[in-house]
C-alpha cells in the first residue's frame, strides 16, 4: 500500500486530524520528553493577502438551498478566500454545517489520548521491521525529536503528528484553516453550527485500520517528510484556483489502498449525499463545508446526488 499523505490530510483531511496537533502536544506521556518543541506555535511574519477563488456549488429546489464548499483544514495565513461569492453564500445562509463541531481542548486531548495510545503497551518502533524503523527514525531526527518521543503512540497517530509538525514548520497553521474562520464568522453572526460527524468517529477511521496499514501509512509519511510542505502547497494551489479535476486525480493517485479510500471518501460521501437529500425536504439556506477532496473525483458528493434526484451546480463568482 502506498499512501500519499498530501491526499489524506489535505484532500480528505478530517477536521479531527488538523486539530490533533495541540492534543498530541498535551497527550505525550510524561516518560517521553515533557515538551515537543516542534509542536509549539510558529511565529508567522506579517503577510499580504492573496485573493483566491475556490470552487463553490449549490443544490436548490423551490424553497431550499444548500451551498457546498470544499475546505482545506490547515492553511498558511494570507489567503483571501472568504469573500465574493463564498461570503455572499455564507451571509445568506441560516446555518453552518461542518464535518464536525470542534470539541473543547480538554475533550480533544482526552479523546486523542484514548485513541492514539497503544493500549497493550507495545511500543511504536517494535511494530516495524528494521528497514521501516530506520526510515521512521531518520524522519523523526529531521524534525528534531528523540527517536523514542512517539513510542507510546499508535502508528496512525504518529503519522498524523509527524505530518502536522512538518507542515507547521513550512508555515501552515491550523488556526488559518477554513473551518476555524467559518466557525468564528458563524459565531459572530449567531448562526447555528452543526456537525455531520464526531471527532471520535473521524479519529476512529484511522484507529480501526489494521496495524499493517497503519505502519505503512506511517512509513510513507516518514519518506515524504522533506516534501510535505511542497506537496501541501501544490494541493492548496489546486484548491485555491478551483482545479477540482486535478484534485480528484491527485487523490486517486495517492489513495491506492481501497480500504482507506472507501473509509475516508466513498462511505462518508454517500452519508453526506443522503444528508443533503433529507435537508432538501426542509425550507431554508444551508452553508455546508467539507474537505475539498470530498467534492472531487468519481465518488464526490456531487456525483452521488443524482441518485436522489438532485444536481449540484457550480456557482460562478
Amino acid at each position: 500500500m502506498r499512501l500519499r499523505l498530501k491526499s489524506v490530510l489535505a484532500a480528505t483531511a478530517t477536521c479531527a486530524l488538523a486539530w490533533a496537533m495541540p492534543a498530541a502536544a498535551q497527550t505525550t506521556p510524561t516518560e517521553a520528553p515533557a515538551k515537543i518543541e516542534a509542536l509549539d506555535p510558529v511565529k508567522i511574519p506579517a503577510v499580504t493577502t492573496k485573493d483566491v477563488d475556490p470552487a463553490l456549488w449549490v443544490v436548490k429546489d423551490e424553497d431550499t438551498t444548500v451551498y457546498l464548499f470544499g475546505s482545506i483544514h490547515i492553511l498558511k495565513p494570507g489567503l483571501g478566500w472568504f469573500d465574493e461569492g463564498v461570503k455572499a453564500a455564507f451571509d445568506t445562509s441560516d446555518q453552518l454545517i461542518l464535518e464536525l463541531v470542534e470539541p473543547s481542548a480538554a475533550e480533544s486531548q482526552a479523546l486523542f489520548g484514548k485513541l492514539a495510545m497503544d493500549q497493550q503497551g507495545k511500543t511504536l518502533r517494535s511494530k516495524m521491521n528494521d528497514a521501516d524503523r530506520a526510515v521512521y527514525e531518520t524522519a523523526v531526527g529531521k524534525l528534531g525529536l528523540p527517536a523514542a518521543a512517539l513510542d507510546p503512540f499508535d502508528p496512525w497517530a504518529a503519522a498524523v503528528t509527524l505530518s502536522l509538525i512538518a507542515m507547521q514548520r513550512s508555515g501552515f497553521d491550523p488556526n488559518s484553516g477554513v473551518e476555524k474562520q467559518l466557525t468564528a464568522a458563524a459565531n459572530a453572526a449567531k448562526k447555528p453550527i452543526s456537525g455531520l460527524e464526531t471527532m471520535a468517529f473521524q479519529l476512529g477511521v484511522f484507529d480501526t485500520l489494521p496495524e499493517s496499514e497503519q505502519v505503512a501509512f506511517l512509513v510513507e509519511t516518514a519518506k515524504q517528510i522533506d516534501d510535505m510542505g511542497t506537496s501541501m502547497d501544490k494541493m492548496v494551489d489546486m484548491w485555491a484556483s478551483a482545479e477540482t479535476e486535478s484534485l480528484g486525480q491527485l487523490m486517486n493517485e495517492g489513495l491506492t489502498s481501497r480500504t482507506l479510500y472507501d473509509a475516508l471518501l466513498t462511505k462518508r460521501n454517500a452519508n453526506w449525499a443522503k444528508w443533503i437529500s433529507a435537508r432538501m425536504a426542509k425550507p431554508g439556506v444551508t452553508f455546508m463545508a467539507v474537505g475539498a477532496g470530498h467534492l472531487a473525483g468519481p465518488t464526490s458528493v456531487q456525483n452521488l446526488l443524482p441518485a436522489y434526484g438532485l444536481n449540484a451546480t457550480r456557482v460562478a463568482y
